[in-house]
């Protein structure tokens, strides 16, 4: 793995590359570096969202409990965000998060960051509206999946 620092990645990732270099900085003041090995969870479903994680290397699952088991709903890659429930209370993870294989996360403190939105509500606008994006996404893949799952002829 690279010696890239956490802002660099920051802002190399592709919902915030576009945000000025002095939010890029607030942001990068939030985060840390972890390493998960294959198999462990870095947040469970209903787990308080007190982070989220940008994904150096490796690959994380999200899955969400059914009747039947774990459904895989989507895996994320390098320079690839995880994490959205951090924005909105009750602050509660939504999905499980699994590394399939040994992952670097840069890991990012919400408390800290929800804080820095708050001091500055433009700042705060301009996280927003990079977030919504991935919730946008997140959404549309966990539709897929489920059509996939249930079939579109199926539905009512």
């Amino acid at each position: 793995m690279n010696a890239t620092s956490i802002r660099d990645l920051l802002a190399a990732q592709p919902v915030l590359r576009d945000l000025e270099p002095a939010d890029i900085d607030l942001i990068a003041g939030c985060g840390h570096n972890e390493v998960f090995p294959a198999g462990a969870f870095l947040t469970h479903e209903d787990d308080q969202a007190n982070h989220f994680f940008i994904v150096r290397e490796g690959q994380v699952a999200l899955e969400m409990h059914t009747s039947t088991g774990p459904l895989l709903i989507d895996t994320i890659g390098a320079r690839n965000l995880v994490g959205w429930s951090w924005l909105f209370p009750p602050y509660r993870w939504v999905f499980d998060v699994a590394a399939i294989q040994t992952t670097h996360a840069v890991v990012i403190d919400a408390a800290c960051l929800r804080d820095k939105c708050d001091a500055d509500t433009a700042f705060g606008y301009r996280v927003m509206k990079r977030f919504a994006q991935v919730i946008v996404d997140r959404l549309q893949t966990t539709r897929v999946r489920l059509l996939d799952l249930y079939g579109a002829g199926n539905a009512c």
